[in-house]
């Protein structure tokens, strides 16, 4: 699977790489098992869509540390020479069990399980939370505006003012496949085959003598793809001046797309907009709306009924913006074959290896049961194997494959958590929880003994 961006391993946190030196040098090569998951959904989420794994398995894949990147790990005076050797012939062998991205998850359910030889399993963990992250919680985001939105098209103009360009080709990768119909970034165009849209902006207008004129030049420039920004100066005499070109462009066969309000109240200047090309011969130009928006405005624009036919969705989504991270932890479930997992207050994590049995009724969720990989429950099994021995197990599902597995994920959610009213909670197998008990059993033991050790 070809990479699409340069993914360097130093792309990590400083301990990931003094860690691993210890182990390495400690001989600690025995198969590690670490989880994925997400402690506590945000406040105004009651569901994630999982997304990101595409990225993922093409980044461990191609995971290399060149020799410019070993002389600079070299020059920090921290690492030996025995650890750079083994950074040298660096490969990720492990497994990666996963959701299938789109999946409809909740909290404490395990998005991704690897399991490596320590070291490798160790020195991806800020890779592996940094690429689901950003597309779940964008992906989840998406969804939300395309819910709110009731089937008119949502695209993606977040690119300007997320987190950084390669944040923008994940949002618009999570935005797609959740449900929107296009970006007005190029290279994710280009990437992912996403299809692209824009318009023109203010400054286009501004730099000619008139509305109509700027309206004009774009529309011969660009005969099938012309959509005019009318809020510039004043919307609805800007819509006025679309409706005067249109007539202009009518004699020569050419038909305008639609008009874009940007700003303003756009309740009423959709409606008044909407009269005024009607009015003037063009029922069938669309109203695009921008600006600010978010799955709340969305809503309240669809449920006024103002006649808007399209969305165009940027920073808010881009950004996640009511939850701009997820509560997203990777951490140890087993080594050696021995169960692992952390007390700390507020932060206890299970161990083993687990998988999700989802029950499902006349195609509606009923029951996650979060257990052990080895046990059996009714249901369809969530987590799948997609990688083994660093491999890719099969090629990636096509974007459109993943949008319809996200519509039909939305449309198995409850009525209840569809509306964002309650959160769904798995619940806990008798396996799990034998096996929680006995390794907290395990722990306090040892810790004891060490006490007692101390204290001679």
């Amino acid at each position: 699977m070809k990479p699409w961006f340069v993914l360097s391993p130093l792309l990590t946190d400083l301990y990931e790489l003094t860690m691993a030196q210890v182990y390495v040098k400690q001989e600690m090569f025995e198969e590690a098992t670490f989880s994925l998951f997400v402690r506590e959904l945000p406040e105004k989420r009651s569901f994630l869509v999982a997304a990101g794994l595409g990225p993922l398995l093409s980044a461990l894949e191609h995971l290399r540390f060149t020799e410019d990147e070993l002389a600079y790990l070299e020059s920090l005076r921290l690492f030996k020479p025995s650890f750079l050797d083994y950074l040298k012939s660096f490969r990720f062998t492990g497994e990666v069990w996963a959701l299938r991205e789109g999946t409809v998850f909740f909290a404490q359910e395990p998005v991704v399980e690897v399991t490596a030889p320590l070291p490798e399993a160790q020195l991806i963990e800020t890779l592996v939370i940094n690429l689901v992250n950003i597309e779940t919680a964008v992906a989840t985001k998406a969804a939300l505006c395309v819910l709110a939105a009731e089937g008119r098209p949502c695209v993606d103009f977040g690119a300007r003012r997320t987190q950084g360009l390669e944040a923008s080709l994940h949002a618009a990768r999570a935005s797609y496949l959740a449900g929107f119909s296009a970006t007005s970034n190029v290279l994710a165009g280009k990437l992912f085959g996403i299809p692209v849209s824009g318009t023109m902006a203010h400054s286009f207008v501004e730099s000619f003598a008139t509305e109509e004129e700027a309206f004009l030049a774009f529309a011969h420039e660009f005969p099938d793809n012309s959509v005019f920004l009318v809020d510039t100066y004043d919307t609805l005499k800007g819509t006025q001046t679309a409706v005067r070109a249109a007539q202009v462009l009518k004699e020569k066969g050419i038909k305008p797309k639609g008009v874009r309000l940007d700003s303003g109240r756009i309740e009423e200047l959709a409606r008044e907009a909407r009269r005024i090309l009607d009015d003037g011969g063009f029922p069938e130009v669309k109203i695009f709306v921008s600006g600010g928006l978010d799955e709340e405005k969305i809503r309240r624009i669809v449920a006024s009924g103002a006649p808007v036919d399209a969305f165009g969705v940027g920073t808010k989504m881009g950004v996640s913006a009511d939850a701009p991270y997820l509560d997203m932890a990777y951490k140890l479930t087993e080594y050696a074959g021995r169960p692992a997992l952390k007390l700390s207050e507020e932060k206890v994590t299970f161990p083993g290896k687990k998988q999700v049995f989802r029950e499902e009724e006349g195609g509606k969720l009923q029951k996650d049961i979060l257990a052990l990989r080895e046990e059996d429950f009714p249901g369809k099994r969530l987590l799948s194997p997609v990688m083994r021995g660093g491999k890719t197990l099969s090629p990636p599902e096509s974007l459109p494959v993943l949008k319809e597995r996200v519509k039909r994920e939305l449309a198995s959610l409850p009525e209840r958590v569809f509306q964002g009213k309650e959160s769904f909670r798995a619940d806990f197998s008798e396996g799990l929880l034998i096996l929680y008990q006995k390794a907290c059993e395990r722990v306090r033991r040892e810790a004891s003994q060490a006490d007692s050790c101390a204290q001679r």
